[in-house]
């Protein structure tokens, strides 16, 4: 697979089988995001990944959590401004209309819409799953640091012939996540990521991109 199909071919996808993840292809796709680049090469991220016993005894304690209602932890970070203005308010919401249009769900429909949400913390039924943490100390740059490098771990999991799925919902659960990991105190969760084999059988249509002149401008001399 060459890196372009790698890219295109990348997407969140959100049902698994339960084929297991060789532990090889996991060691080869982080082995080889360690060369992301980063500010002064200070390569401010810190991955956990989770399989067999202890990532189900997680999705049990999440799912245990759901089941209580439990609120969500304080987040300690803010995941999207107050306010998004235009054009992020419409993709957000056209992103939100194709998601859960393709599961039957109407816009109105809040309790549907939050029982597919809670997927998010079985990881759509995916065998591994990753946690990344940055230092809570860490600036903007370096949480962009981060973002890189989850990038070329996704990319790098499709020359694998996996799939992934980036998902910021569990610093939401960033508590029970760390009663299974045990991190440092002065890391924050950034997000999780299930990883597995697509379940084509339940597979949801891909969602759109803006078009090229939409984000990009060239400046040139002719």
């Amino acid at each position: 697979m060459d890196v372009y199909e790698a890219v295109t071919s990348r997407r969140a996808v959100r049902a698994f089988t339960d084929r297991p993840v060789p532990r090889e292809a996991l060691e080869r796709a982080l082995s080889a995001a360690k060369w992301t680049p980063s500010g002064s090469n200070i390569q401010p991220w810190h991955t956990y990944v989770l399989t067999g016993a202890p990532l189900a005894e997680l999705k049990k304690r999440a799912d245990e959590r759901l089941a209580l209602g439990d609120p969500w932890d304080e987040p300690e970070y803010e995941q999207y401004p107050p306010v998004l203005k235009s054009p992020y308010r419409e993709r957000r919401s056209a992103f939100g209309e194709q998601r859960y249009g393709a599961l039957g769900i109407a816009r109105e429909d809040l309790e549907a819409r939050q029982r597919a949400a809670a997927a998010n913390w079985n990881c759509f039924g995916a065998p591994a799953a990753l946690f990344c943490y940055v230092d809570r100390d860490m600036g903007r740059p370096q949480w962009s640091d981060v973002g890189m490098y989850l990038q070329t771990v996704m990319v790098l999991l499709r020359a694998e012939g996996l799939h992934s799925c980036p998902q910021m919902a569990w610093a939401k659960f960033h508590r029970t996540v760390a009663e299974i990991l045990s991190p440092p105190d002065g890391l924050i969760l950034f997000c999780g990521m299930s990883i597995g084999f697509e379940d084509i059988m339940a597979s949801e249509p891909r969602t759109t991109r803006a078009p090229l002149e939409e984000t990009v401008t060239f400046v040139d001399g002719r």
